[in-house]
């Protein structure tokens, strides 16, 4: 038995069955290893597209079927999928320090290997600057993993007890797992929150998936801070996490 959380790392050179599972003999993939735990794609554009698209399925449903002709096995794909890439081939693109070296054509080629499809079904993506050196040698504290850690566990308890009976078929543990009806239920906002969501549909063009995945993580913005109803601060983060939705990229 597993005493800790899986977090699989595979190369960007992996193949589909590599991947989400198969073979003549169907063995699970990378997304039933890291079940309950972490996969971690890097250099995420370098993974062949079709690799890629392979992960809609279990991201949406939790599962992966895999079908051969004597028999057909289901493997679970409960994951938490964390990506990380450049804005660009050289890496430069928006660095005020560097110069970036890329056409507008190559860097539109570069990130249209990550579908639209794809990132609707990530529920936060961020840029992250490169950090200066009064940065890198600050010695200013920050908070600890273990302060973060016993936040985090807090906010699981309120999740776990939201969710205690909720008669589903398929078991809801945390906000990520939340139904379209449990959304609906848990997830209340605000006149003053449903007119933050109408502009950034609006603006962003959000999708009925990601306008549904910026409640999930509004609703775990306010359990982090111990508030029962989502407040329209919490829905504003919440949109600035959809930096892929922003038509700088």
């Amino acid at each position: 038995l597993m005493d800790q959380r899986p977090v699989r790392t595979p190369h960007h050179s992996a193949s589909g069955p590599a991947l989400v599972g198969g073979g003549n003999i169907p063995r699970p993939g990378e997304v039933s290893l890291a079940h309950n735990g972490v996969l971690f794609l890097d250099e995420l554009p370098e993974f062949r597209r079709d690799v890629l698209e392979a992960l809609r399925q279990p991201l949406e449903d939790g599962e992966v079927t895999i079908g051969r002709a004597k028999s057909t096995l289901t493997f679970p794909t409960r994951f938490m999928l964390v990506c990380a890439m450049n804005p660009c081939p050289c890496g430069f693109f928006g660095d005020p320090r560097h110069s970036c070296t890329c056409s507008p054509t190559r860097i539109r080629r570069y990130r249209s290997k990550v579908s639209g499809p794809l990132l609707d079904r990530v529920d936060i993506h961020i840029e992250v600057p490169s950090l200066k050196y009064d940065d890198i040698s600050s010695r200013r504290m920050s908070e600890t993993s273990a302060t973060v850690a016993s936040r985090v566990a807090k906010a699981r308890e309120i999740q776990s007890q939201r969710f205690a009976g909720s008669g589903l078929r398929r078991p809801v543990y945390a906000n990520s797992q939340m139904t379209v009806q449990l959304i609906r239920r848990h997830c209340p906002v605000t006149v003053q929150s449903d007119a933050i969501l109408r502009a950034a549909i609006d603006q962003l063009g959000l999708s009925a998936r990601a306008y549904h995945r910026v409640l999930k993580v509004a609703r775990t913005i306010a359990d982090l801070e111990g508030a029962e109803q989502i407040q329209p601060s919490h829905v504003t983060e919440a949109v600035q996490y959809r930096s892929f939705d922003r038509t700088v990229w």
